[in-house]
């Protein structure tokens, strides 16, 4: 058999194998179909907002202070899974939400999936289910919408946690991003990138410290990977990558009076930690506290101690915590 052959049986194959990927990939993810194996699904509401659904896990006494927790990119209320019943036993009403295009919310394709635009449907959320200000606590590109939430509707915010936010554009510059921002070259990839476990096992690798890897777990895997699989997934995160433009955070947090606490993980491969010390030295009611062995989800990697963090800093704690765990 020639080259030319060999050359046109596998484009032959390649194209047999994209067009299969693409013929039997689900159109969307029903949260019914799973709600026995997602965490906390006892916990789950929906409501409307903008025409689109949002879902969203409630926990403890709703006259107690709110804490609104917004997770990151291609991520969803699972972040939140060990943390969230946590702080509302501490006595807060704790509500995590999946922001449009992610988790087991609408993934609409009129979307335009900016951050803005994010940050524009938190706050239209927060007035449907009738919280009128919270404290904000945004997880990497989570970061960037409660950021932008502060900015743009200030009189809503209380206070805010970072966590290891997202606040530049400087993530677009990893070659995964760079192809999918291809258009054509990424939609044939998306599917095979964001639908693969082994992918996902892999981001979750250099995502997660070495030392806390245990929680590679694959329940862990099956539950991040599990709203990701169908097509409008597929489209979203695209179209995120595409509409992403955070340097504003970095550029306006100068703006930002609200009360705020940055936590970054001292071994983050995601976000320098560099990142977190411009938002300190930009912020002027602010305190930046970085966890030892720990990534870019503390969480997840460090729930007790994130909770107590967390909790403190909204009760004005004076108390310095002194904690092995902390830098």
């Amino acid at each position: 058999m020639n080259k030319k052959n060999l050359a046109l049986g596998f484009g032959g194959a390649i194209g047999a194998v994209v067009a299969w990927k693409f013929l039997t990939r689900a159109g969307s993810v029903n949260f019914n179909d799973y709600a026995d194996k997602i965490h906390h699904s006892e916990n789950s509401h929906f409501v409307e907002v903008d025409g689109a659904t949002i879902h969203f896990q409630e926990f403890g006494d709703e006259t107690n202070p709110t804490l609104l927790l917004i997770h990151g990119y291609t991520a969803s209320t699972f972040v939140w899974h060990t943390v969230a019943p946590t702080l509302a036993d501490e006595g807060f009403h704790v509500v995590a939400l999946d922001l449009i295009g992610f988790g087991y919310s609408d993934k609409p394709a009129a979307f335009d999936y900016s951050i803005a635009s994010q940050a524009r449907v938190v706050e239209r959320f927060m007035d449907r289910i009738g919280i009128g200000r919270a404290t904000l606590v945004g997880s990497s590109y989570g970061g960037a919408v409660a950021s932008t939430v502060a900015l743009d509707y200030s009189e809503r915010v209380e206070k805010l946690v970072l966590v290891d936010a997202v606040c530049n554009d400087e993530l677009l510059s990893h070659p995964i991003l760079k192809l999918t921002a291809i258009p054509g070259i990424g939609e044939l990839l998306a599917p095979f990138l964001v639908d693969s476990k082994f992918f996902l096992k892999h981001r979750m690798q250099n995502t997660i410290a070495p030392e806390n890897h245990h929680l590679i777990t694959k329940d862990r895997i099956e539950s991040v990977h599990r709203p990701q699989t169908a097509a409008d997934a597929h489209h979203s995160f695209l179209a995120t990558a595409r509409a992403w433009d955070a340097c504003r955070i970095q550029d306006d947090a100068q703006y930002i009076k609200q009360p705020t606490l940055i936590i970054w993980g001292e071994k983050d491969t995601v976000i320098d930690s560099r990142n977190g010390e411009r938002l300190f030295d930009s912020i002027l009611n602010s305190r930046l506290v970085f966890f030892k062995n720990c990534g870019h989800v503390p969480q997840e990697e460090k729930p007790e101690l994130f909770a107590r963090v967390v909790s403190d800093f909204c009760r004005d704690s004076k108390k310095q915590i002194k904690d092995e765990g902390l830098v």
